[in-house]
């Protein structure tokens, strides 16, 4: 025989527990976003070695000229590609505005990936790299425009 009750969110986590089930924590809708670290919600700017994005890019290029901008994890060495850590994606911004961005597997994708852009104008390149472990990283390279 099952009796359904109507309890509230703190009762229903005792009664669980009481019938044996076990409960670690019952969220309320509002309360998802408390499940996550600062660091997890803030993307990084800070310097490390395994997770800050690498940009390759001309200082200085022509309006509306095709260029590369390639981007690597790692600027002390290349993040790993691992089933269990890897980068998910690596994106592109010119300044706000994202223009690409390319997704990654584990282990069959390295973490670098080559962009073919053209700019009106100049600003900064942002590259947005995601790993498995932590929040998003970022770093950024300024760009002129020549007309």
């Amino acid at each position: 025989m099952v009796t359904l009750l109507r309890v509230s969110r703190a009762a229903s986590a005792v009664l669980l527990v009481c019938l044996g089930l076990g409960v670690s924590h019952v969220h309320a809708a509002g309360e998802q976003a408390e499940q996550f670290t600062p660091e997890f919600r803030q993307i990084h700017t800070s310097q490390d070695p395994k997770h800050t994005p690498k940009i390759v890019a001309p200082d200085s290029i022509k309006r509306g000229e095709w260029f590369n901008v390639t981007v690597s994890v790692g600027v002390g060495g290349q993040h790993p590609s691992l089933s269990e850590h890897f980068v998910r994606y690596i994106a592109l911004y010119k300044d706000t505005v994202e223009i690409a961005r390319a997704y990654l597997h584990p282990v069959y994708s390295s973490p670098t990936v080559t962009f073919t852009i053209a700019l009106d104008e100049g600003g900064s390149l942002r590259a947005v790299a995601e790993p498995t472990h932590s929040a998003a990283w970022e770093a950024s390279k300024k760009i002129d425009v020549i007309p």
